[in-house]
């Protein structure tokens, strides 16, 4: 298949790093302060010496002043946890493009960004593939920029297929993290038991969450009339509909207000939302929404 990414929005995207809110409590070293107090060099506070400090960190101007001897601290530079959560069920082979194609290149950009900037990234795909099982691990805990050909590579190994249990996936991904850190959710959340709980557990356990619904052109502004025989892409199920402008109208009023309920059920949750077409240009969610939105700088 071609590249994920082209060459020059890989150059584009080396200028960014993960904006985290929150401060980064992995014990990996990497480029992000923590709480930790270590030997980096942005100052964060003075403590009594005792027996036994090592001397080159003794401030000798303020035991000029107090003829006390005072230790300087410095911020611990620690590596930010980056979990990417892709809905690789069937549904999201729907649309032209596919919205699997295009959230598997948010995906890629947002890995390689967390790369670039020496950040621990893991992707994990939902619902399991054991045919994709080396792949699926090759994804998990992927750091250093020397690693973005193989990780791109992985990624392009995906593809998506069966039914997926989106809050499940979710609360199971919490759980099973170490740390918190940040947390990116690639789906078209159009899963019948809903979004909410799955969303909630990563909130809940400290991650900041970023919610990017990828919905289909034909999904947002369908143009097919007349009588339609519908089939549900997971379950099977079939239901035949007249589908005419009136309920054409009634169709995309549900799928706003639906947008709409998300969106704010993130903004209440701390949840940061993105809403966008499989057909949008990628740089546009890249390069304008995600940046305007400091998700990234």
């Amino acid at each position: 298949m071609d590249a994920l990414l082209t060459p020059k929005l890989l150059r584009q995207l080396e200028q960014f790093q993960l904006l985290a809110q929150r401060r980064a409590k992995s014990a990996a070293r990497g480029e992000r302060r923590s709480r930790a107090r270590g030997q980096s060099v942005e100052f964060a506070d003075y403590r009594n010496y005792v027996a036994g400090d090592d001397f080159r960190y003794l401030d000798w101007n303020l035991y000029g002043r107090l003829e006390r001897l005072f230790l300087k601290l410095y911020e611990e530079e620690r590596e930010l946890p980056v979990r990417i959560f892709l809905d690789a069920s069937e549904s999201m082979t729907f649309g032209q493009p596919p919205k699997f194609d295009f959230a598997r290149q948010v995906a890629a950009a947002i890995g390689y960004v967390a790369l670039c900037g020496f950040d621990r990234v893991s992707v994990i795909p939902f619902p399991d593939r054991p045919d994709e099982t080396a792949a699926r691990a090759a994804l998990r805990a992927v750091r250093g920029k020397k690693s973005a050909l193989q990780f791109f590579q992985n990624l392009s190994q995906l593809r998506a297929a069966g039914s997926a249990n989106l809050n499940e996936a979710l609360r199971r991904g919490a759980l099973e993290a170490r740390q918190a850190g940040v947390a990116v959710v690639l789906s078209d959340f159009l899963d019948p038991a809903g979004y909410e709980r799955g969303l909630e557990s990563l909130a809940g356990r400290g991650f900041q969450v970023n919610a990017v619904q990828i919905l289909s052109p034909e999904e947002l502004n369908p143009a097919t009339y007349g009588d339609l025989k519908l089939v549900d892409a997971e379950s099977g199920a079939i239901q035949e509909v007249t589908f005419g402008r009136f309920r054409l109208k009634a169709y995309q009023q549900t799928v706003q207000n639906f947008c709409q309920r998300m969106r704010e059920f993130c903004q209440s949750r701390g949840i940061r939302f993105f809403s966008a077409s499989s057909g949008t240009p990628l740089e546009q969610l890249l390069l304008q929404q995600l940046r305007e939105a400091e998700v990234w700088g």
